[in-house]
């Protein structure tokens, strides 16, 4: 009941600036850490903070076959998401990956957009992220390689998360802990080695756990209190606010300064974002 009276919307915003803040820092750490390392570290600390907070074990013996299997393709998906989204930028700026990563996610908002308002906004959203992705200006190939398949996984993690977020056999924060367990497993052997170096420095310990605690804790589960209330079509188109995000945060932790085209390229994603209407909203006002 307490969850209920904050706005969905507000989840998603602490969602968006969490989403880039952690992995903002995060390249700070490659320094100490390699890049599988870093992500492997935030997976696992993740993984150990929801253990201890939600003990999903628990869950896990309650579930049908069909839930374990969609908590157990969740895991997989979080793990090499992940992986492929710190290999993406340690090769390329923050904003230009948020960019390719929402790309995907635009179809999923097409194919529930049937009024002339959310196509102009779509229109507008995709534009936008042209933009700011600015392909021509970043050569870099296995960036955007990597950056292609995040954008893919982390489409399919929208849509699997919606589906746990309103499975009736869990809930979306237990089902969460579970997935992190999986992915924490998924992701260590090509992970785990390139962490030990952290085990011994602690500075680079403490600054892995903070990068998973603000990189998939609390976006995660604010995604999963929005997800919850929230029509799939309308966090997809949310979820372009994530370029914008991730700009400013690289702005302003990693100094990554942004074109005149990206700054346009974030008005327009914000622009495409006020412009939306859930379907629902327009019923209500015919």
């Amino acid at each position: 009941m307490q969850r209920n009276r904050v706005p969905p919307h507000a989840y998603f915003v602490v969602s968006a600036v969490f989403h880039y803040l952690g992995p903002a820092f995060a390249v700070l750490l490659f320094a100490r850490v390699d890049v599988l390392g870093v992500a492997w570290l935030r997976i696992a600390a993740a993984g150990l903070v929801f253990a201890l907070w939600r003990r999903p074990w628990r869950v896990w013996g309650r579930l049908d076959a069909g839930t374990r299997r969609l908590v157990l393709g969740w895991g997989a998906v979080l793990a090499v998401m992940n992986s492929a989204f710190y290999l993406a930028i340690d090769r390329i700026p923050l904003g230009t990956v948020a960019a390719i990563e929402f790309l995907p996610v635009i179809v999923l908002a097409a194919l529930a957009a049937r009024t002339l308002r959310n196509g102009a906004a779509l229109g507008l959203a995709v534009v936008g992220v042209w933009l700011l992705s600015d392909v021509r200006l970043v050569a870099e190939p296995w960036g955007f390689a990597f950056a292609a398949a995040n954008a893919g996984l982390f489409a399919l993690y929208i849509v699997l998360g919606h589906r746990v977020a309103q499975n009736p056999h869990v809930t979306g924060i237990d089902g969460l802990a579970l997935a992190m367990l999986v992915a924490a497993v998924v992701a260590a052997p090509i992970g785990f080695l390139d962490a030990a170096p952290a085990f011994v420095d602690p500075v680079a310990l403490a600054a892995g756990i903070g990068v998973g605690i603000a990189s998939s804790v609390i976006p995660y589960v604010c995604d999963q209190l929005a997800m919850a209330r929230l029509a799939r079509a309308t966090y997809a188109l949310l979820v372009s606010l994530l370029p914008a995000t991730a700009t400013v945060i690289g702005i302003v932790v990693l100094a990554q300064l942004p074109t005149a085209l990206e700054v346009a390229g974030v008005a327009l994603v914000v622009g495409a974002v006020a412009l939306h209407r859930e379907r629902r909203a327009v019923t209500v006002a015919e």
